[in-house]
């Protein structure tokens, strides 16, 4: 006999469509193949007369409540986005014994604990898997498949807005603004760009998958963000001369109790894999003990492609016997057996403008040399009146000792114009 699962929806924008219509699609394939009739009891909408859905308006409602305190309803799934009211409406499902599937990385990053202690007080499920990477099974991989593994570092490219507006700028030497302004005109960037371009959505994603990855809770407050709104063409074909490609990308390591956390513009050589993922694409590439080198690509939003991975975690929710839980204490700040460093080690491309005299390299590379920072490639772009265009590529060098050197410059001679991390995906 077939088990019968409620769900309820709140919100039934695009993501909650797409959600419709795949379990409207693949309901008898569902039911045959895993024995589940999955029906959609209640769907919360801002207003039933301007709703722009698919869904039947007899379930359709304006009141949290009717899906809240539903006693037939199983599983909520959210698709209001945003922190709230989605957080405390979340809360209100787990704490009535509701199971909770939602794509919400803000909510979840800010709330994450919260949430949890609202599920394990109840025994109901809280399933998040199309919360990074959309459609790639990255938080089913790391909580199931590497359980067993120790991961030391993750670098991914979590948003694909910026993936997008980075891949253009290379491909056409446009400026940030124009192809800003073409994604906002192609609905793929919002029209307050601000949780994409200043890696805001990149960090909460960073502090999920961190906190799954390196078994302890990483808040997002840690995270070091930089987003890509000072990238110029300049930087992008000046590191495209070099072997480097820029991506915005999510980074975290861990090495004993010690953890880095870091959102920004990276330059990372061609041949690495990150590097050739282009347009709205994400990937996830990932290095443990015993997996070693592993990525992960795929669609990272859209309707369709965020509703397969919430669709899975609905079946994955009903099928399951007991809920799965972190394998971390999921509190309200970060574990303090960590230490999150601010002084990472990388290197470093460094775009400055100098003036076209004897000595003056010579002078520059002193006053890197005197904090350990060693040069790896320099490359010199002719001049602009009496300043010359320059190019330095540094060896391994730690962050701190980077700044010093950029801030000890005799601004007379050298003014720096850009300064980007550059990774290769070592330790």
């Amino acid at each position: 006999m077939a088990k019968v699962v409620h769900l309820g929806f709140l919100g039934c924008g695009n993501i909650g469509g797409g959600v419709w219509k795949l379990l409207d699609a693949m309901h008898d394939e569902i039911l045959q193949r895993d024995g589940l009739d999955i029906r959609v009891e209640r769907a919360l909408v801002k207003s039933i007369p301007e709703a722009r859905t698919d869904v039947p308006a007899e379930i359709l409602t304006e009141s949290a409540a009717d899906v809240l305190e539903d006693p037939a309803v199983e599983i909520v799934c959210e698709f209001m986005g945003g922190e709230q009211p989605a957080a405390s409406f979340m809360e209100r499902a787990l704490r009535a014994g509701k199971t909770v599937v939602t794509a919400n990385k803000m909510a979840l990053a800010l709330h994450w604990h919260e949430l949890q202690a609202a599920a394990d007080q109840t025994g109901a499920g809280l399933y998040y898997e199309a919360s990074v990477g959309g459609v790639i099974p990255i938080i089913r991989s790391l909580t199931v498949s590497l359980e067993a593994d120790r991961i030391h570092r993750i670098m991914g490219i979590v948003n694909g807005t910026t993936n997008y507006i980075l891949t253009r700028m290379a491909r056409e030497g446009a400026s940030y603004a124009d192809v800003l302004a073409d994604a906002q005109r192609l609905g793929l960037a919002e029209p307050n760009p601000a949780a994409d371009v200043e890696g805001f959505d990149a960090a909460y994603k960073l502090s999920i998958l961190s906190s799954i990855a390196f078994h302890s809770r990483v808040t997002v407050d840690r995270i070091y963000r930089e987003g890509i709104t000072g990238v110029t063409p300049e930087d992008i074909a000046f590191g495209r001369e070099m072997g480097y490609t820029l991506k915005l990308l999510a980074i975290g390591k861990r090495s004993g109790n010690t953890v880095e956390v870091r959102v920004h513009p990276t330059f990372l050589p061609d041949s690495h894999p990150l590097a050739r993922v282009d347009g709205s694409l994400n990937a996830i590439f990932l290095h443990g003990d015993f997996c070693k080198d592993m990525m992960l690509q795929g669609r990272g939003a859209g309707d369709m492609p965020t509703a397969s991975a919430i669709c899975g975690d609905i079946l994955f929710a009903a099928r399951a016997v007991r809920h799965t839980v972190p394998s971390f204490r999921n509190t309200a700040e970060t574990d303090p057996a960590l230490t999150v460093t601010d002084d990472w080690s990388t290197r470093y491309f460094i775009r400055m403008k100098v003036t076209d005299a004897p000595g003056v390299l010579a002078r520059i590379a002193d006053v890197f040399g005197q904090r350990d920072i060693s040069l790896a490639a320099v490359m010199q772009k002719g001049s602009e009146g009496e300043k010359a265009r320059l190019v330095l590529i540094t060896h391994k060098a730690r962050e701190r000792a980077v700044r010093e050197a950029i801030a000890a410059l005799d601004p007379a001679i050298a003014q720096v114009v850009s300064c980007i991390r550059v990774e290769n995906g070592e330790a």
